[in-house]
């Protein structure tokens, strides 16, 4: 298999992790279905994105809701949220991936699948905010 970019690799694991929203098979299954039809990859590096944000999605989806005081996770699209995920995930876990271009990358992913640019606004406005609070000095408690 030819090498991918990052680019490229984040693009197959916010699918997936999409689909892990609309279904209930197993990520394992998800993986061997994306491999099967060949549209999406599947590979290490995948992997390690889409199983690090669901092994940390109940504390990501708390970060999301307390950045997000005016709507409700539940009232987030299945696909902002999964975009907002992965974003979280590499902002907080993945040591190679510089805030900035995490936040790029996901408002990127939303231009090319979110239908509507509230989405990308409520993104960027969300990334935007975390990333200014994790640059702050610590000040007090919240």
């Amino acid at each position: 298999m030819p090498n991918i970019t990052r680019r490229e690799i984040r693009d197959s694991a916010m699918k997936l992790l999409f689909e892990t929203t609309m279904r209930d098979d197993p990520v394992e299954s998800l993986y061997a279905i994306a491999e099967e039809i060949d549209e999406i990859t599947v590979n290490d590096a995948v992997r390690t994105l889409v199983d690090g944000t669901l092994a940390h999605q109940d504390e990501l989806d708390e970060l999301i809701q307390k950045y997000s005081p005016k709507r409700s996770i539940k009232r987030i699209p299945k696909l902002t949220l999964s975009i907002l995920r992965l974003a979280m995930y590499e902002i907080r876990y993945d040591e190679l991936t510089p805030t900035n271009a995490a936040i790029s990358e996901a408002i990127l992913l939303a231009e090319n699948y979110s239908y509507y640019e509230e989405d990308v606004r409520f993104i960027n406005g969300l990334l935007g905010a975390y990333s200014r609070d994790l640059a702050a000095p610590e000040t007090a408690e919240s």
